[in-house]
């Protein structure tokens, strides 16, 4: 009985991860700077739909959600979403590709822009590129019609992380009681 409790709960914790995908943390441990390489970073992940983007910055950028040619053109007047405040978490629900630049001045130009192609989950052999630092360039076509992702929190994801959190809580409280009924 023992055994059979123990791999329930390590199936139920196991599952919580796949069930709510990844967290990419822009820039790795830099966070989002002016001094990032995002196209390579862009290019050493997978972003399936359900993945999370988790933008760390200082209070002198920002995280604008722009269209392919105001990130191929640099122009950040016409943002779809903007964010502010330190930390941002972008929610990535529908495949295709996204584009993300920081709106204070020159930093786009400069590379501190970011172009991802999210892929459904349900494909076989996603690949993920990105463009190159020169204007004329973008992610790869997808199965999908290209379509803007809009996120659903701009508190730094604060309701993705307690969903994880009460997942987890009632794994830990049902484990337990199941065993208790076997």
């Amino acid at each position: 009985m023992a055994i059979v409790a123990i791999f329930l709960i390590l199936v139920l914790v196991l599952a919580t991860q796949s069930a709510y995908g990844v967290q990419h943390t822009v820039g790795d441990s830099n966070g989002w700077t002016n001094a990032g390489d995002y196209a390579t970073w862009a290019a050493s992940n997978t972003f399936n739909v359900g993945d999370t983007l988790l933008f760390t910055y200082s209070g002198s950028h920002g995280v604008n959600v722009i269209s392919k040619s105001d990130y191929d053109n640099c122009v950040t007047s016409n943002a779809l979403d903007s964010y502010t405040g330190g930390t941002t978490t972008i929610n990535l629900k529908q495949p295709g590709p996204m584009y993300f630049a920081c709106p204070t001045f020159g930093h786009c130009s400069t590379g501190m822009k970011l172009a991802i192609n999210v892929v459904s989950q349900s494909s076989n052999s996603p690949t993920t590129t990105t463009p190159s630092d020169d204007n004329n360039s973008s992610p790869p076509s997808t199965t999908g019609p290209p379509t803007q992702s809009k996120p659903t929190t701009k508190d730094g994801g604060g309701s993705t992380n307690n969903a994880k959190a009460m997942v987890v809580g009632f794994s830990l409280i049902l484990a337990p009681l199941f065993v208790f009924m076997c």
